[in-house]
């Protein structure tokens, strides 16, 4: 654990004691900060005062005391609608604050020759998988990676910072509007498409949440914008402008005259007058889709900054085993493949998917974001047929007549998954794919999207320990 020292004799008010919340109260307490900790949830209270969390009720609580405050990143303090502690917080002009920004001033406070390195990732869509993927690149090369933010553990939960750590930091937009010091090494910003939209108001003011992962840069630190979506493109050229840094575009659909592209599968450098190749991700199994293409370029281009070897980040890239929950293959049965994609938790994410693929049998639904699956009519043609889940159904198969793409209402995971297993066997096609995407946040069903992946993998687990000829024709549940 990091402790926060620089918070040491302030009062600090904690509220959201998940993950990120119980690991900032240890943290600053550790540093010497005085600790005022509470959630709505008693459970939550109950778990976090065990792990030695201390409690104080912060709705009676003297908010003139507090001198910041550390907001869970899922808990809005404006849009769309300010929760109690953000609006006391605000009457008190008590800082609004996150775990990263924590984490942020003690690296700030170390002298530079015990700084660790920071590679931070943002994106609507890809961090986790380019997240993953550096920090396997780091590894591989014999570098002291570390993994977290919004991905695996807490930043203040990692290990011991020292001059010779990565930390690999994937940032959420929450996290991001909280966040006012921390300086990357290197800042990725892979992409750009509506969502989240009900907590920034406006695509522009979402955009600029994600921008801010590339303030405190200087001279000496790198900026990878992805090139292969209008707003990345619009922001390269904007910051090329302003200067300042060594900005390095990267795409997978296109040759540039300097960044890191991908043409033909293959993963090019051009930055110098002469692009080399590094490797084909036509080998990387755990890389498939244009979209990981450029998860990979992004990847390539932030670590190669902070002067690793081109040959053996190559060779790293193509031994990257892949994320869970994101285009996992979990099983095979006969010639069925079944796909784990249960991160694709809006219509963008779920659209690489279902790129990737032909022949697809498509579990879907949930809770819809806005605008559903319309933005992924062009892609229908990939899908053989739709089995629908969760509160969505109705409006996700209203979406599918008009492209009279046929679809069935299954309600249940398990439903879903029996039903496409039958059809995919029984189809006769080459190669069919059974793909979990849903294109919908989990939580009319599930706790998260890990639980709804890990309920797919153990339900396909299970027939495949089913012989092929026995696996039962699904039956109307009492729900369907």
């Amino acid at each position: 654990m990091i402790k926060a020292e620089t918070f040491r004799g302030r009062t600090v008010a904690v509220f959201g004691l998940g993950r990120t919340g119980v690991t900032a109260a240890l943290s600053l307490a550790a540093g010497g900060a005085t600790v005022w900790a509470w959630d709505d949830n008693a459970d939550s209270r109950e778990a976090a005062e065990a792990q030695g969390v201390t409690l104080k009720d912060l709705k009676t609580a003297d908010w003139l005391q507090v001198d910041d405050f550390v907001l869970s990143p899922g808990v809005p303090h404006h849009l769309p609608k300010p929760h109690w502690s953000a609006k006391k917080a605000k009457a008190a002009n008590v800082p609004v604050i996150c775990d990263i920004e924590i984490l942020a001033r003690e690296v700030a406070a170390r002298a530079e020759r015990q700084r660790p390195k920071i590679i931070a990732i943002t994106g609507t869509n890809g961090k986790s998988t380019t997240t993953s993927l550096i920090g396997h690149i780091l590894k591989s090369c014999g570098k002291d990676a570390q993994i977290g933010g919004n991905i695996g553990r807490g930043v203040l939960d990692l290990d011991r910072m020292h001059s010779g750590t990565y930390y690999v930091i994937e940032l959420s937009s929450y996290q991001l509007e909280r966040t006012q010091s921390l300086r990357a090494n290197a800042a990725i910003f892979l992409n750009l498409s509506p969502d989240h939209l009900d907590r920034h108001g406006t695509l522009e003011n979402y955009g600029l949440a994600k921008q801010a992962i590339f303030v405190n840069q200087t001279h000496e630190d790198t900026a990878v914008i992805g090139v292969d979506d209008d707003y990345g493109k619009a922001l390269c050229t904007q910051m090329k402008v302003k200067n300042g840094r060594s900005i390095v575009p990267v795409s997978a659909r296109r040759s540039l005259g300097h960044g890191v592209s991908v043409l033909g599968g293959k993963l090019f450098c051009n930055m110098s007058r002469k692009a080399h190749e590094i490797c084909d991700l036509q080998e990387a199994k755990a890389l498939e889709g244009r979209h990981n293409w450029q998860n990979a370029a992004a990847a390539y281009a932030a670590v190669s900054s902070l002067g690793l070897d081109a040959r053996e980040i190559g060779e790293a890239i193509l031994s990257f085993p892949g994320l869970a929950h994101r285009m996992e293959t979990v099983g095979t049965l006969r010639n069925v493949r079944f796909v784990n994609d249960s991160k694709a938790t809006n219509a963008d994410a779920a659209r690489q998917a279902l790129a990737s693929y032909e022949n697809i049998f498509w579990i879907a639904g949930g809770v819809a974001k806005e605008g559903g699956i319309e933005p992924l009519a062009d892609l229908f043609g990939n899908v053989r047929t739709a089995y629908l889940i969760g509160e969505a159904a109705d409006d996700f198969g209203a979406t599918l007549d008009e492209s009279k793409k046929k679809w069935h209402d299954k309600k249940t995971l398990q439903m879903a998954l029996l039903c496409a297993t039958k059809d995919a066997l029984e189809s006769g096609v080459e190669n069919p794919i059974v793909l979990l995407s849903p294109a919908c946040a989990s939580f009319d069903q599930f706790k998260n999207f890990e639980v709804r992946g890990d309920a797919f993998r153990t339900q396909v687990e299970t027939l495949m320990g089913i012989e092929t000829s026995d696996v039962p024709a699904p039956q109307e549940e009492e729900a369907a």
